[in-house]
């Protein structure tokens, strides 16, 4: 029996959980010792037991966060371990305080509301979208692991418990239309194979513009074939595209003025966080200023420590990978050779990126990829499309090339109506080892809807065929 802790991008994922656990863990160990140094080396300070205090209380904090992810990810290797994958549609549900997710049973008669035990900061990025399929591993009545499509991210939940809690996010869940999505084919079962679809062939007709808008059966051959064309994932993207009923005001154009003055440029550098480190140390060397009563000297320690870390972590991630990465894309934007590619934009279920996968620039709907380019979401956290293509499949400027990463991957920028969408890792081309299990979770392969394509082909072949015989 396969079980999901034999996928590698699993394994590596659950190897990744526990480490960070342990780390967090090393570091309240940490604290425990400034603590217990301040003690020893300055005793007969005033200030001491308050800044001890204030050591003493981050370090139980962070223990407890540490031994908690701990625990999950014990838990999580039981699941892991005694059980496999499977897919499901999915659908995210924020009621009053909960965050759930919902899955459809493998017989899609049943709904199982799953509670989210995981910062929001974690679960954002892999949150399931409308046309959303979430992996499962464990028994939905007592818990179990949830990962997007491939594997790499991990998530425990639990059922939800409370019976009126249940049913207002099964009642939501139900509005969604989720109980008529096809079925996902599965990752580590038995996947349906699809009725073969009768063609007939007709004369031939010249038709050199190809068709826009793909068919049903095209699309039942493609799932059934496992190709990712053009046509597929354009519709695909169709139904998981996010209407705009706004817009954000433009960008700046960093061909034109310097690279600070542009809002995303500014926002990839990370300088918005080092000016709020350097605020809230200037509040915290404000407030010792005023001295305050003895009482109070603790929780001034606790903002001191805090801002200090802070800009220490924000300098650091500043002037190592933020700055080189901003550089790298302004010159890539300013190339002045542009490659026009078509483009389907899709999301990625794996941290949440859009992706960009790249088509000749004139071609037709049995086209394969040429390369894919992953985006920053340029958007506010509430709705972080803003700023994207309104449409999910068009034609794009691909400018760069003179800029590679560590691995020997090109830094490209696409450029979209003048302006430039700035890329969160570097261009992948169609032949990287990365790219099938890339493209396999931005269009998982759906099962059912291939069978009832099929299927309503043949019924329809099938009645002209019984007409023609009456006639």
């Amino acid at each position: 029996m396969a079980r999901a802790l034999d996928l590698p991008e699993t394994a590596v994922a659950l190897g990744r959980y526990g480490r960070r656990a342990v780390r967090v863990m090393a570091a309240a160990g940490v604290l425990f010792a400034l603590a217990g140094g301040v003690a020893l080396v300055w005793p007969e300070e005033t200030w001491t037991d308050d800044l001890t205090g204030a050591f003493s209380v981050i370090a139980v904090l962070t223990l407890g966060a540490g031994l908690g992810s701990r625990i999950l990810a014990w838990r999580m290797r039981r699941a892991l371990g005694s059980g496999a994958w499977s897919a499901h549609p999915a659908v995210s549900v924020r009621s009053m305080r909960t965050e759930a997710v919902v899955l459809r049973s493998p017989a899609g008669e049943e709904l199982w509301p799953l509670e989210v035990i995981a910062m929001r900061q974690r679960y954002e990025p892999v949150r399931p979208g409308a046309d959303g399929v979430m992996w499962w591993c464990g028994d939905p009545a007592r818990g179990g692991v949830l990962a997007p499509p491939g594997g790499g991210v991990l998530i425990w939940a639990r059922p939800v418990r409370q019976r009126r809690a249940r049913q207002r996010i099964v009642g939501l869940a139900g509005g969604t239309g989720i109980l008529g999505r096809a079925t996902p084919a599965q990752p580590q079962g038995p996947v349906p194979v699809p009725v073969p679809v009768p063609t007939s062939k007709p004369n031939p007709v010249p038709n050199p513009v190809p068709t826009p808008v793909p068919t049903p059966v095209q699309r039942a051959e493609a799932d059934a074939s496992g190709a990712h064309t053009y046509a597929r994932l354009a519709d695909h993207a169709v139904r998981q595209a996010v209407p705009h009923t706004r817009s954000r005001r433009p960008e700046a154009d960093v061909a034109e003025v310097p690279w600070w003055r542009v809002r995303s440029l500014r926002r990839t550098a990370g300088i918005g966080q080092v000016i709020g480190a350097l605020v809230l140390c200037a509040a915290a060397g404000a407030a010792a200023l005023v001295r305050p009563a003895s009482g109070s000297l603790m929780k001034l320690y606790l903002v001191a420590i805090v801002a200090l870390a802070a800009l220490a972590y924000s300098g650091y991630r500043m002037l190592t990978a933020g700055l080189p990465a901003v550089r790298m894309m302004t010159r890539a934007a300013r190339s002045p050779v542009p490659v026009p590619r078509r483009y389907v934009l899709l999301h990625d279920p794996q941290g949440g990126h859009p992706v960009l996968v790249l088509f000749p620039a004139h071609g037709g709907d049995d086209d394969l990829p040429v390369g894919s380019l992953a985006l920053l979401t340029p958007g506010t956290p509430k709705q972080p499309w803003l700023g994207l293509p309104a449409q999910p499949t068009g034609t794009v400027e691909l400018r760069g090339w003179r800029d590679h990463s560590a691995g020997g991957l090109p830094v490209v920028v696409p450029r979209f109506k003048g302006l430039g969408l700035w890329p969160a890792e570097p261009y992948r081309p169609a032949g990287e080892a990365d790219t099938a299990a890339l493209l396999a979770r931005l269009a998982p392969p759906m099962a059912s809807q291939v069978s009832q394509s099929s299927q309503a082909s043949q019924g329809s072949q099938g009645s002209q065929g019984s007409q023609g015989s009456q006639g």
